[in-house]
C-alpha cells in the first residue's frame, strides 16, 4: 500500500512536472538531493526483508534437497507454455516474465509489454561436485546464494562477479567480469555445459563439443536464442582468506605499466583490480588466496560498521609503500555489494559516515530492483541525461587512450578496471586477428554524475561508441546503447549468431539482441 500510493504520488507530480520545465528542473533536483527520504525508510527495510525471504528459503531448499527433484517439472512447465502459445497461432514475440525492474540493469525497457511473456521459476541450485569441480544451477542462482554453499562445501567459482544479486543467467546472456578474469577469462568461459529450450519448445544441451555452436553462441546474447534452464560451471578448491596489496600510483602511465605488469606476467596474481580516483590518484590492488592470515592485519571488510571499500582504498593514496591485509574471502567477493561501488553516495551522500554505517549500515545494500520501482519518471531522466553508466571492454594495448577519451567525453571518477582475457569462440566477441588464442583486454567502469561541461546524455554516450568501434572495443549491453545496427553489427561478430537464429528457427519467436537492447527500439 505504501509504495503504491508513494508510486501514484511520485506518478502525478511528474505528470504535472511535464508540462512545466522550470518546475520539473527544481522537482529533479530535489528528488536527487533528497531521495535518502524515500530510501532509508522505505527501501533499505524492504531490501532487508527481501533478503530475509530469500535467505530462509535456501535454507530450505537446501535442508530438503528439493530442488533437483523439481527442475524437470519447471522445465516441463516452460515447454508446456511454449506449446500453449504455439497452439494460439504463435503470435507475438517470446520473453521470460521476470519484470525489467527485477533486473540489475539500469534500464527499464518497454519491449515487454508487447511480448508473451514466459514465466521461468528457476532459482536454484541443483548439484555440487567436488569430484569433477563443477556446479549446477540454475539460470537465477544470484552470486550471494552460490557464494554461500559454495563455501560450504571448500569450494568457489573462478570468476566470482562482486554483486550478491548478480544472477547465473544474467552473466552469461549479459557479461560478468572479476578481479580474477586475467587469468580465466570472463564469467561466461567458466560454463561447461548448457541446457536450453529453444523456439520449438524442445531441450538442447550442449557443450564445447556437443551443439558448440550453440554453446559459444549464448554468451551475450540476452536470451534471443532460447530460454537457458540449467548450466554447470567450473569451480576450485578455496582458501578461507584473500591478501591483499595495494599499489598506490600518482600517474596514468604509471597505473597502466604497473596493470600491464601484473596481468600479463608468467605467475600473475589470483586477482588484480585497480581503481582511479581522478587524473593522477590511483590504487591497483593484487590478491592472492591464503590459508592463514597475520592477525594484526586481519580486516573484515563486510562488518556492517566498516567503511565502504572504495573510500578504504582511497585511503592508500600518495602512500609512498605497498600496504596489504588479509580479508575473509566472502567479504572480499562481495566488497563492493555495500556501496553498489559508489553508486550509493549520491542515493545517501552522508551513508559512508561513521554514525549512519553503525545504526543503519546492516541495512546496506538498497536492492537495485526497490530503487528502481521507486524512482519515479523524473529520477529516472535525471539518471538517463545527467548520469553515466557504461563499461566499455578495451584492448589492454588501448587502456591508457580509452582513459583520455573517459575524461574529455565524461570527466568521471572513480573508475574500475579489471583485466580479461579475450577468447577466441566464435562467439560475438573476438579477439584482434593478430592473437591466436586470446587477447587481454580491460572492462573500464565509468558509473557517475559526469562534471564535463558539454556533456550530455544521449550525444556523449554516442562520441563514446563512435570511438569504440574505431579502437576494437566493445560496449557492454546492460547499459544503454544508441548505435545503428548496422554499427552494433560492426562492433560485435555477428555471422554465428544470426546462422544459429535461423538453424533454431529463432526468428519470429525471440527478440533480437539489437533490438533488446538498443535504446530506439527497446523503449518503444
Amino acid at each position: 500500500m505504501l509504495i503504491g500510493g508513494f508510486l501514484i504520488l511520485i506518478s502525478v507530480i511528474g505528470g504535472v512536472a511535464s508540462n512545466n520545465r522550470r518546475f520539473a528542473l527544481w522537482l529533479t533536483d530535489l528528488l536527487i538531493q533528497y531521495r535518502w527520504l524515500i530510501v532509508i525508510p522505505v527501501v533499505l527495510p524492504l531490501s532487508a526483508l527481501f533478503d530475509i525471504y530469500w535467505y530462509f528459503r535456501y535454507l530450505v531448499v537446501v535442508r530438503m534437497r528439493s530442488a533437483p527433484l523439481k527442475h524437470a517439472e519447471r522445465v516441463a512447465d516452460i515447454q508446456a507454455q511454449i506449446k500453449v502459445w504455439r497452439d494460439n497461432g504463435s503470435e507475438g514475440l517470446l520473453c521470460t516474465a521476470r519484470p525489467t525492474w527485477l533486473c540489475m540493469s539500469p534500464r527499464l525497457s518497454t519491449y515487454k509489454k508487447k511480448c508473451n511473456q514466459i514465466k521461468i521459476e528457476l532459482q536454484d541450485i541443483l548439484e555440487v561436485d567436488t569430484v569433477n569441480k563443477v556446479v549446477t544451477v540454475e539460470p537465477l542462482v544470484n552470486m550471494g546464494h552460490l557464494t554461500r554453499e559454495l563455501k560450504a562445501h571448500g569450494h568457489t567459482l573462478l570468476v566470482t562477479p562482486e554483486f550478491e544479486d548478480l544472477t547465473v543467467g544474467g552473466l552469461i546472456a549479459g557479461y560478468g567480469v572479476e578481479g580474477s578474469s586475467h587469468k580465466y577469462g570472463l564469467f561466461c568461459d567458466l560454463v561447461e555445459w548448457y541446457e536450453v529450450v529453444i523456439a520449438d519448445g524442445s531441450v538442447v544441451e550442449c557443450t564445447r563439443e556437443q551443439n558448440a555452436e550453440l554453446f559459444h553462441s549464448l554468451p551475450w546474447s540476452y536470451g534471443s536464442l532460447g530460454f537457458i534452464t540449467a548450466v554447470r560451471l567450473r569451480i576450485r578448491p578455496v582458501k578461507p582468506w584473500v591478501h591483499l596489496q595495494y599499489h598506490p600510483t600518482n600517474t596514468w602511465e604509471e597505473m597502466v605499466s604497473k596493470f600491464e605488469e601484473f596481468t600479463m606476467c608468467e605467475n600473475a596474481p589470483e586477482f588484480v583490480e585497480a581503481i582511479l580516483y581522478d587524473t593522477e590518484r590511483g590504487v591497483l590492488m593484487t590478491g592472492e588466496y591464503a590459508d592463514q592470515p597475520e592477525y594484526s592485519k586481519i580486516n573484515s571488510i563486510g562488518w556492517w560498521f566498516k567503511p565502504w571499500f572504495y573510500k578504504h582504498v582511497e585511503s592508500f593514496c600518495g602512500n609512498d609503500h605497498v600496504a596489504d591485509e588479509y580479508i575473509p574471502v566472502r567479504q572480499y567477493y562481495h566488497r563492493h555489494t555495500r556501496s553498489i561501488f559508489w553508486e550509493l553516495e549520491l542515493i545517501v551522500p552522508f551513508g559512508n559516515s561513521a554514525w549512519f554505517r553503525y545504526l543503519l549500515g546492516w541495512l546496506l545494500p538498497p536492492k537495485v530492483a526497490f530503487l528502481k520501482l521507486t524512482q519515479g519518471e523524473l529520477v529516472r531522466k535525471y539518471y538517463e541525461e545527467q548520469h553515466v553508466v557504461q563499461d566499455l571492454l578495451v584492448p589492454l594495448t588501448e587502456l591508457k587512450s580509452s582513459l583520455e577519451m573517459c575524461h574529455e567525453i565524461f570527466e568521471v571518477y572513480p573508475i574500475w578496471l579489471a583485466a580479461h582475457k579475450l577468447f577466441r569462440t566464435g562467439g560475438m566477441l573476438k579477439p584482434g586477428d593478430e592473437y591466436k588464442d586470446w587477447e587481454m583486454y580491460v572492462d573500464v567502469g565509468i558509473w557517475n554524475v559526469p562534471k564535463a561541461k558539454d556533456f550530455d546524455g544521449r550525444e556523449s554516450v554516442r562520441r563514446m561508441e563512435r570511438w569504440a568501434l574505431e579502437h576494437r572495443t566493445y560496449q557492454t549491453l546492460y547499459a544503454d546503447t544508441y548505435m545503428s545496427r548496422e554499427e552494433f553489427w560492426r562492433m560485435f561478430s555477428g555471422d554465428l549468431y544470426h546462422k544459429l537464429r535461423k538453424q533454431y528457427n529463432a526468428e519470429g519467436v525471440f527478440m533480437d539482441v539489437y533490438d533488446k537492447v538498443c535504446r530506439q527500439v527497446a523503449y518503444k
